[in-house]
Order: C-alpha cells, then structure tokens, then sequence
C-alpha cells in the first residue's frame, strides 16, 4: 500500500490557514527534539496539538504492536494501553487493515459501523487516518467531536493526514532508541563474556605456568647432568633437548612477564649493566642452537659506551635471547648474525643483524603484536608469537625503544635504543 501524499494534503488548504499550520508544525518540532520526554509523553504531547488545531475534543494515537493495535495517546487517559485486535470491526481496525484514511459524517448511519454509535460520541462525524512507515501501516490517530457548531470536514482529514506524516518522526525516534538499547544491551553481554573469557585465560595461563615451572626445572638438571657423561655420538641429542627446554623456559617466562606487565605489576630491578657483557651473556646461551645450524655469531663494539647503563639485567637480557632466538631460527645454514652497539643520541643502540629472509615492511608493526606470526609456511619454526610482543612491552617499561628494518629477502635489523644518562 502507498501513503497518501502529503503535499497534495496541503496545497489542497485555504491560504488564511497557513499560518496557524506552521505554528502548529514549530510546536510538534520543538516536542519532537526533546530528548529528555519518553516516547509516549511526545505522542501524548503531539495529540494535544493537533486536538487544539483541529479543535476537537476527543482523540487518540495508536500503533500496530503484532496485529493489535495500542492506544499510546489519549485525550482520556484512561484508555492509554488499551488494545485493539486489527482484524476486529472498529473504525481504527478498518483504516490499519486497508492503509486508507476514513472521513465518517454520521457513524450512526454508516452500516460498517452502525454499533459504534452507542460509544458516547457527543457528534455524529469522526476521522481516523493510518500513519504509515516504510510503506506499511505503523498506526493509526483518530479524532472526534469537534468543538463549536460545525463537524468535522473532509479538509480536516487532509490536515491529520499531513499530521500523521511528521508523526512517524517519534515512531523512527522509538525503532532508533530500541536498536540502540538493544545494541548496547548486546554489547554490555559481549563485553561480560570477554571479561569472563580474560578472566579465565589469566587463571589457565597461572595454573599452566606454575605446572611446567617444575618439570622444566628438572629436566633442564638432568640433562646437564647427562651432558658431564654423554658419548660423542650422544651429545648432540642432549644439545638439542636443552635447546627446546631453554625455549619452552623463554616462553613460559615471557607468558609470566606479559601479563605481570599489561596488569602494571611488573617491578624493574635496576642496576648497573655493560651493554657489551649483557649482549656477550645473551649471544652464549644461544651458541649451541647456533652451532647446528652452522650460524656464525659476530659481536662488534667499536663504539661501545664505556658507562654502565641501569637497567633490569635479566629482562633484558631475555630481551637478547629472543631476539637472537628468533634470528638463528629464521636464518639459513651457514649465515651470519651480527650484533652491534653504539652510542647515540644520549641513546645506547643495539643492532641485530640477520641474513635471514627479512620482514615484509606491511608486517614490521605486525610482528611485535600478541599471537603475530610472520608467516605460516609449513617449513619454518614454530612458535607462540609472544617474544617479539614481549620484547616490546620490556623495552618500552625501560623507557625505550624498538624496531625492525631491512629489505625483504636480504634479512632483518632488530633495533633497540636505551637510555644511556
């Protein structure tokens, strides 16, 4: 069904009413842009000037809740929340079925409605238009007993008809607050359910931490231990058990410090730190992993400061090992690493090299977020994606900085910059 049009509703109206329409418009404006009334009191608002313009006694607004319709405004308070079925054989029912409006000069008379009478009209004509939206009927205003002498006219529908058009305006207001509430009722949910999921990863990752802390212990004992006694032939196995125990220790050492930090209860111990014997101490612990790859590790120091720099020695020389971890695993057999430190700036520098297959420079920021994998080729190491995120959280809490350049296929430069006062 398609809406009366409006327009033709007013160029059909005398000019010397003009006037008194657009005051009228200006009032149910002016009602409309007050948030603070709830929906009902702006239709109940609304009701009462159009009652006034039309200068009639008797009317209601009601919208089509599921096929009933809801008497939402009233000039009799009284039957405000009263419902009425659409398929019965009121006049309001008939204009909601049949999306048209209804001028009735004497209900009495009409056999449609010849019950209707009885209902305590003081005056014979009443009017009862739809309001639509969206091309469907949203409701309906019915208007009776004109004050005065004169009955209701067929101009007086035109007028309502017109009425009806700015009223759909509260009824947009109602569909947009009912989807934001709804919205915000959802999110409110989702955002209980993500805390109850944090909540939960927090308490699995302690639980999960505190289980592998001891076994790790002892198995890194025992195989140093074996190592005093291993064969030739046996001593790379034991080499190689040792490396994944010292990475499965940096992981969950970086799960333990990770969180410490995002929850701000991760405390520096500083002290006074050479950079050149921290980055030797961090290039010592990886020389094994290094060894069976036939990867070359190079320190340079020709610029190295000859102050201590106050840091938390063992964060960041995890830091160290990370990053240099991470260079020997994604570095081919019979490559280089290079690590450097300058001065600069009033910054202490360090500069990782590698030879490795570099970084796309679209992933460079990537790389340092929580869970961020580089690439997911079948042939290259596996890991959490928590070091890089890790090294980031410990240099920053250090008041540093780091990053990564270099060229895609030519290997990567991992820089980290230190105060150095």
């Amino acid at each position: 069904m398609t809406p009366p049009s409006r327009f033709q509703a007013i160029a059909d109206l005398p000019k010397e009413t003009a006037p008194q329409l657009l005051d009228c418009i200006l009032h149910i404006t002016d009602t409309l842009n007050q948030a603070k009334l709830s929906s009902k009191k702006r239709m109940q608002q609304i009701l009462t000037i159009v009652l006034e313009y039309l200068k009639a006694e008797q009317g209601s607004i009601m919208i089509l809740e599921r096929r009933q319709l809801v008497v939402h405004a009233a000039s009799r308070p009284e039957i405000i929340g009263k419902k009425q079925s659409i398929d019965s054989d009121s006049v309001s029912a008939w204009v909601a079925r049949e999306g048209e409006h209804l001028f009735i000069e004497d209900i009495d008379q009409d056999p449609r409605f010849a019950k209707k009478g009885s209902r305590g009209y003081k005056k014979d004509a009443l009017l009862c238009v739809p309001i639509f939206h969206q091309n469907k009927v949203a409701g309906v205003i019915n208007v009776s007993d004109k004050t005065g002498k004169r009955e209701l006219l067929k101009q007086d529908g035109q007028i309502l008809l017109y009425f009806s058009s700015i009223l759909l305006w509260n009824i947009i207001l109602d569909d947009l607050q009912a989807t934001l509430k709804k919205q915000r009722s959802t999110l409110r949910k989702r955002n209980l359910e993500l805390k109850k999921q944090e909540t939960l990863r927090s308490q699995l990752s302690s639980m999960l931490i505190h289980d592998l802390k001891s076994p790790l212990a002892e198995v890194v004992a025992s195989l140093d231990i074996l190592s005093y006694s291993a064969t030739e032939e046996n001593k790379e196995f034991i080499e190689g058990a040792q490396i994944g125990c010292d990475r499965a220790i940096r992981m969950v050492s970086n799960l333990v410090t990770i969180d410490k930090i995002s929850d701000d209860k991760q405390q520096l111990l500083r002290e006074e730190v050479y950079p050149d014997q921290l980055v030797q101490e961090a290039m010592t612990s990886i020389k094994n992993l290094a060894r069976l790859k036939e990867i070359e590790t190079i320190f340079s120091c020709e610029a190295c400061p000859m102050h201590p720099i106050i840091i938390d020695r063992n964060l960041m020389l995890r830091v160290f090992q990370n990053i240099l971890a991470n260079a020997v695993s994604y570095s081919p057999p019979g490559s280089k690493i290079t690590v450097d430190i300058s001065l600069t700036n009033k910054q202490v520098r360090f500069v990782f090299a590698d030879q490795g297959a570099g970084i796309p420079q679209e992933m460079r920021d990537v790389i340092f977020d929580k869970y961020a994998r580089i690439s997911k080729a079948k042939d290259l190491p596996m890991g959490t994606g928590l070091g890089l995120h890790f090294c980031q959280l410990a240099v920053k809490l250090h008041g540093g900085q780091i990053w990564v350049e270099g060229t895609e296929g030519e290997g990567s430069y991992f820089f980290i910059e230190l105060p150095y006062d």
